[in-house]
């Protein structure tokens, strides 16, 4: 019925493409950046391009710092082999199977080479958290109970706490202290901007610093997870090896711009004000604001009278 669909039954579960608080941080910060693209042309001469930058990178720093709490993608790994899919069954289906760790949980996924295979459609990917008020090992029984893959049980099995890996605790304490180094770093950015706009240009680049030391210090705390041997994850003849994921290597880049865009500000504030009130767009208003007042003539029988 309907191309081999039964309508009134539970469907399989479809991979997930997207998470949707990622959805939803991208799409609230692009509505800010089209709500300032509108209001650019009403900004005259080389202060539009200026004003664009500031605006587009300092909007870029923000989404960055807030996205990667919810990704995924920290740390990666992927592996083609021939393996079995259900418990109990010596059926081997050739499949990728991608191990992708973030800072609140792990996702396994489990996609066939082709996707159908068996009769069934072998595309699957499973989340199980460890983020503090989550229950891992409820998640892992969950999956146990609806019979989840093999390769999707296996892999999740080395981060639960009864594991002779022993690396839920690590993964989950680290990914704690650098999703809280990221809100402070937000904070900071939040200042930064306020500082900016007031405008108090060398304590916002002094900002700027703190937040890239903050969003150093969040790599630094989730890098203390390979202190601790990892457990060989065998599928087959072949081994899934981790590594740095995009997020990882995004957030690196984010903390290296602040450091950079705080450096610059505050040294060419010592070294040249006038070109940082240019970029800021404040030197047309310090010049009506120091300018000479023009001279007077005074008629000095109208000020004899007055005396």
């Amino acid at each position: 019925l309907f191309d081999g669909i039964y309508p009134f039954y539970p469907q399989q579960r479809k991979a997930a493409g997207f998470d949707i608080s990622t959805i939803i941080v991208i799409v609230v910060f692009l509505t800010l950046a089209c709500s300032f693209l509108l209001i650019i042309p009403g900004i005259r001469g080389r202060a539009r391009l200026y004003w664009t930058l500031r605006v587009l990178l300092s909007l870029f720093v923000g989404v960055v710092i807030v996205v990667v709490q919810f990704t995924g993608d920290w740390e990666t790994g992927w592996v083609q082999a021939n393996t079995s899919y259900k418990s109990f069954s010596h059926v081997q289906v050739n499949a990728d199977i991608g191990l992708h760790i973030g800072l609140a949980g792990v996702n396994v996924t489990l996609r066939g080479n082709p996707v159908k295979q068996i009769n069934e459609t072998i595309d699957y990917n499973e989340h199980f958290s460890w983020s503090f008020g989550a229950d891992y090992e409820r998640s892992y029984s969950e999956g146990l109970q609806k019979g989840l893959p093999s390769p999707i049980l296996y892999v999740a099995e080395k981060f639960s706490r009864q594991s002779a890996c022993a690396v839920h605790r690590q993964y989950r304490i680290a990914g704690h202290y650098a999703s809280a180094m990221l809100w402070v770093a937000f904070c900071t950015w939040v200042i930064s901007n306020i500082l900016f706009s007031m405008p108090v240009l060398v304590y916002g680049g002094y900002m700027l610093l703190v937040t890239g030391a903050f969003v150093i210090f969040s790599l630094l705390s989730f890098s203390t997870v390979r202190n601790s041997p990892m457990c060989l994850i065998q599928i087959g003849a072949r081994t899934l090896h981790v590594a740095y994921g995009a997020s990882f290597w995004l957030v690196l880049a984010i903390g290296l711009l602040c450091f950079v865009a705080g450096i610059t500000i505050v040294a060419v504030h010592h070294l040249n004000l006038d070109l940082l009130k240019t970029f800021f767009d404040l030197r047309e208003d310090k010049a009506e604001e120091y300018q000479e007042m023009p001279e007077v003539v005074v008629n000095p029988r109208v000020v004899n009278r007055d005396l």
